[in-house]
């Protein structure tokens, strides 16, 4: 039986509006009431994955875009979130449903378009994930390769993060926050040791630089904010548990501001200190030929092996954990949207535990099909080693990243025409000034990663791959666009229960 919703009256004891558990179907539904304010801030840290972030994308970043601004840009994009969630967090007390950027575009903007960006919200936190099984493969492999002077290719070690992965995705989500919460601490000391380390190595003295205007404001400004917006990504997703969430009218908002803060700020002080550590004039270059070695070659040298080992364990459960988040993220959208009939019901199954156990399954059997397809594809591939980390990482995430930039910017368009038919007790600040300015902002970080896809790829020119990636977002929210206009005609009852939980909208 799946879970059945309404919309609270006034004067019913919950928030007018809100979509909420009810009836006799409620106990076989998401568990409720589990999640706290520090466990959703977990959760979101986790799919950013800080080590993950500090260790590969930074270096990453400064060897690609050659820009020295990048703790600036941090920064800039902290802001254009903040913007973000402020209608976001408003938009998120009144409704709660765990498809949430699927539910905020359906209120906010129309049903049809509702399930265009549910279709790219699958796809693209589906790319995220599976994506990362490339990276947590080779990273696994290549540890253990090293220390045992064993040969274990990178797909072994991705089929070990699938299993545990899987375990936990049928288990109780307050499980899963705890294996994570325990993982992302040690990430954060990981970090903060190199950060500490770097302060007093400083070949060059400590300055300013990274954080002048100047530094980040030059013409490779564009591919500096594309790789670092992908740093971000999963800060979003506390709205995802709403329907777990112990007070989800407080806890989604106070969670989202809390992760954008602690990102933005963990991220400029990190890779600033990479920049001191390194020394201002000898990052970039250091960047490009250490890569992601870069952290941990800096910390054998100037601390000890024992410290490297320990940060390289923590960086692969920096993505394990990565991969518990985006798997939960992508097992509730699955069960909202088959709750609502949106797709097969089937996919509303949750099991004893009050896991989406129907929508947890089909994510992991698409992720083993992605990563058996290209475990057969790299046999043999010129690119050796770092073939999964080139292409199956490097493609999918960047891509996910794409869909979900694209999803900022209708949720900001979404949350103006929300409080358009629900005035109430918010500013003009919160209903108009703020999510205007997050879509102008984000808007033009999404042009940007446009622009510079064929960067994010790793390709010098143009690429075949930068027009079909993109295409694999885009093209399911077209499709999903004009099955949602099919279902008004043809299913109207399923329709009119698009973004509300399966119930009616009262006000249709």
């Amino acid at each position: 039986m799946s879970q059945k919703q309404i919309l609270n009256p006034p004067g019913s004891g919950a928030e007018p509006g809100t979509t909420v558990s009810s009836g006799p179907a409620a106990g076989h539904g998401l568990s409720k009431r589990t999640l706290g304010v520090p466990a959703l801030v977990v959760m979101i840290i986790a799919a950013s994955a800080p080590l993950t972030v500090v260790g590969g994308g930074v270096p990453s970043n400064f060897a690609v875009s050659a820009n020295l601004g990048v703790p600036l840009s941090f920064v800039v994009l902290g802001v254009c979130l903040a913007l973000f969630a402020v209608g976001y967090a408003a938009m998120s007390s009144h409704i709660r449903n765990a498809g949430a950027f699927y539910a905020y575009i359906a209120q906010g903007i129309g049903r049809a378009a509702g399930v265009g960006a549910a279709w790219v919200a699958l796809v693209s936190y589906n790319a995220m994930q599976v994506g990362i099984y490339g990276l947590f493969g080779f990273a696994l492999a290549s540890f253990v390769n090293a220390k045992l002077n064993t040969n274990i290719p990178w797909w072994v070690g991705a089929l070990v993060g699938f299993v545990i992965v899987g375990w936990l995705g049928v288990n109780k989500v307050d499980f899963s926050a705890k294996v994570i919460g325990v993982l992302v601490l040690g990430e954060f000391l990981a970090v903060i040791v190199f950060d500490v380390v770097s302060l007093a190595v400083r070949p060059e003295g400590v300055s300013g630089a990274g954080l002048a205007p100047s530094d980040l404001f030059t013409a490779s400004v564009g591919a500096a904010l594309s790789f670092s917006m992908a740093a971000f990504m999963g800060f979003e997703s506390a709205a995802i548990y709403s329907e777990e969430a112990k007070d989800p009218k407080r806890s989604i908002a106070r969670a989202t501001f809390i992760s954008v803060g602690i990102i933005s700020v963990f991220y400029a002080v990190s890779s600033w200190a990479m920049i001191i550590g390194t020394g201002p004039s000898q990052i970039i270059g250091e960047s490009q030929k250490q890569g992601p070695d870069l952290l941990f070659n800096f910390l054998t040298a100037h601390g000890a092996l024992i410290v490297s080992d320990v940060a390289q364990v923590l960086f692969v459960t920096s993505l394990l954990a990565a991969l518990i988040a985006f798997h939960n993220a992508v097992a509730r959208y699955a069960f909202s949207l088959g709750r609502e009939g949106v797709l097969p019901r089937s996919l509303a199954r949750v099991n004893k535990h009050h896991a989406p156990v129907a929508g947890s399954l089909a994510q992991s059997a698409l992720a083993l099909l992605m990563l058996v397809t290209f475990a057969i594809a790299g046999t043999g591939s010129e690119l050796g080693p770092l073939y999964p980390v080139l292409t199956f990482f490097t493609w999918l995430t960047n891509t996910g990243a794409f869909g979900l930039v694209l999803l900022l910017v209708l949720i900001s368009v979404a949350v103006i025409g929300y409080f358009r038919k629900h005035t109430g007790e918010y500013s003009a600040w919160t209903r108009l000034i703020a999510p205007s300015l997050s879509a102008l902002t984000l808007g033009i970080v999404f042009v940007l990663i446009v622009v510079n896809f064929n960067l994010l790829i790793g390709s010098e020119g143009f690429s075949p791959l930068s027009v079909i990636l993109p295409a694999i977002i885009i093209v399911p929210g077209i499709a999903g666009l004009l099955w949602g206009m099919r279902l008004k005609k043809t299913h109207p009852e399923i329709y009119q229960g698009i973004g509300y939980g399966g119930a009616p909208d009262p006000s249709a």
